[in-house]
């Protein structure tokens, strides 16, 4: 095939350049998943000695510590420059809300059923959608969103004596990063993805570093290894996420973020002796299936919308 003019690339090479970027973008999107997953472990094994206070402060503090060497941020009072420092200040308090709230729920429940239970997101943001975006949401589309909540009730089973208190918090987390999500969508108008990073780990250090001092814990050897590696992973896991979307659509990376659904379950097998029974294998695999229908239509309609109309 004959060359594009002026730059001497075949289309070929072009289609083959695009084919290595985005399975290189989806590759760091099953990194980040395991970094998440990783994240959670650690916390998870955490909760069992320090206080979930101490917990968040350290995810959000090593987060920070992070940043410098992953972007060589020489001046990082740069990125406090924003379009919409309220929205960004709002959503940081939402997204330190859910870490504390998720956390607190690891202190209770399986791993794999409090990760499952979060992945509610995708759905209630298209729940959101509606009055925050004015998007308009189709009949299958609200069908996905009935089935995931059915996935919920498989593994909360309400009224069944199997469900615990602390079964709602994940759910609230999942409300309180899906509007995490749609904030994201707005944001993106005005500032970049590293902004945003920045906003969020610095709102979580600031506030935990005034709280944590009254639920205080010294950590011993292994204490500081798991917080630093809950800090960490999660920056590792937000850059890999940054680096894969800039990287390939978000609609071809989402589905892969499920992924963390079966990191989870092996973490909470393999470390903790926790295994899904029948129904929570279910509503798992309920809740993954209709949230993967859910971006599978919205990157249909995405494509029916860019056609040109005749």
């Amino acid at each position: 095939m004959r060359p594009e003019r002026g730059d001497g690339v075949s289309a070929p090479s072009l289609a083959s350049a695009a084919g290595r970027s985005q399975t290189g973008a989806i590759l760091l999107m099953l990194a980040a998943s395991l970094a998440f997953a990783t994240m959670d472990a650690c916390a998870k094994h955490l909760t069992a000695d320090y206080s979930v206070a101490q917990i968040t402060w350290a995810r959000n503090v090593f987060h920070m510590l992070l940043l410098p060497f992953l972007f060589g941020l020489r001046r990082p009072w740069a990125l406090a420059r924003t379009g919409q420092p309220l929205l960004q200040l709002g959503r940081s308090a939402l997204l330190l809300a859910g870490s504390y709230i998720f956390f607190l729920a690891l202190s209770f429940m399986p791993l794999a059923d409090a990760t499952s239970i979060t992945f509610l997101s995708p759905l209630v943001v298209t729940v959101m959608s509606v009055p925050l975006l004015g998007e308009k949401v189709g009949p299958r589309r609200w069908a996905a969103v009935a089935v995931g909540f059915g996935g919920v009730l498989l593994i909360v089973r309400p009224g069944l004596g199997a469900a615990h208190w602390a079964a709602a918090l994940p759910l609230l987390c999942a409300v309180f990063f899906a509007f995490g999500q749609v904030s994201a969508r707005m944001l993106s108008r005005t500032d970049g993805a590293v902004t945003t990073l920045f906003y969020s780990g610095l709102a979580g250090a600031l506030v935990m570093s005034a709280i944590v001092p009254f639920d205080w814990r010294s950590p011993d050897l292994e204490g500081w290894v798991l917080m630093i590696a809950v800090g960490l992973a999660g920056g590792i896991a937000h850059y890999l996420m940054i680096r894969a979307f800039a990287a390939a659509p978000a609609s071809l990376l989402a589905p892969f973020g499920y992924v963390q659904l079966v990191w989870a379950t092996l973490a909470g097998l393999l470390i903790f002796g926790d295994f899904p029974d029948g129904p929570t294998l279910l509503g798992i695999a309920l809740i993954a299936g209709s949230g993967l229908y859910v971006l599978y239509r919205e990157r249909r309609l995405a494509l029916e919308r860019s056609k040109p109309r005749p």
